[in-house]
């Protein structure tokens, strides 16, 4: 209940505070990185707030994954995709209630002259980003899924580095890919070259993301052994 509260939680997080670009450079008082990638110019790491809480979904799959298999992994995945797109249609509904005058001219002395627009353009993301977005989360999830059981049933119970980093690295790349060639490519109209630019410089972040989080796989298990207990813990990972 722990790890799925945590998990369909930080899924939920990311795909609302998404909608927000941020400057990774400017974040570390950087200068842009202004680079180019397969002849794209003034490329930077400009990414979507979201990237901050999934890497942390993708850990909670990999310890899901230990100790309740696939099968749970595909369980929660789904589930917290319904709860995402409840959440939207829910989104829909109170965007599309009326507004009271007051209310949207509330905060204008603090330089929202329009609450009710604000609000829109934060709760209300375009469809085509969000059937993107959540298209890219079950082929990921399934993806890390599969490859951290397939590299566990080679390695055994050791090595959880290896599966763990390795499955996340590649699930990363695939919802990376999904996300950026549905929305970006297909929805928006923007050239392959482009979109595929755009694609890999986010992909870089979170590959060094998912590098640093690793240590942090083994301080989740070691909490888990210590509440669960070794022999119970040991039992559910056999049983997985």
């Amino acid at each position: 209940m722990l790890l799925g509260g945590f998990f369909i939680a930080n899924a939920l997080m990311a795909e609302v505070i998404g909608v927000k670009i941020f400057s990774l450079e400017a974040s570390l008082g950087l200068s842009p990185a202004n680079f180019s990638l397969l002849g794209e110019g003034g490329l930077s790491y400009d990414l979507t707030v979201g990237v901050v809480t999934w890497p942390i979904v993708f850990i909670m799959t990999d310890i899901l994954n230990e100790y309740y298999g696939v099968k749970g992994v595909k369980f929660l995945s789904f589930l917290a995709a319904g709860i995402i797109a409840f959440a939207f249609l829910v989104f829909y509904g109170s965007i599309h209630t009326a507004p009271t005058t007051w209310w949207v001219e509330s905060q204008a002395d603090k330089g929202v002259p329009d609450m009710q627009a604000a609000y829109t353009q934060i709760l209300g993301q375009g469809m085509n980003i969000i059937v993107a977005s959540l298209t890219a989360f079950i082929i990921g999830q399934l993806a890390d899924a599969t490859i951290f059981r397939k590299i566990k049933s080679i390695t055994g119970g050791k090595k959880i580095w290896l599966r763990a980093t390795v499955s996340t690295l590649i699930s990363q790349l695939i919802d990376t890919i999904v996300v950026s060639y549905i929305y970006l490519y297909f929805s928006l109209g923007f050239s392959f070259p482009k979109v595929t630019a755009v694609a890999l410089v986010g992909y870089t972040y979170k590959f060094v993301i998912a590098i640093l989080c690793t240590p942090l796989i083994y301080l989740v298990h070691a909490a888990i052994r210590k509440y669960l207990g070794k022999d119970l813990a040991n039992k559910m990972k056999l049983n997985s």
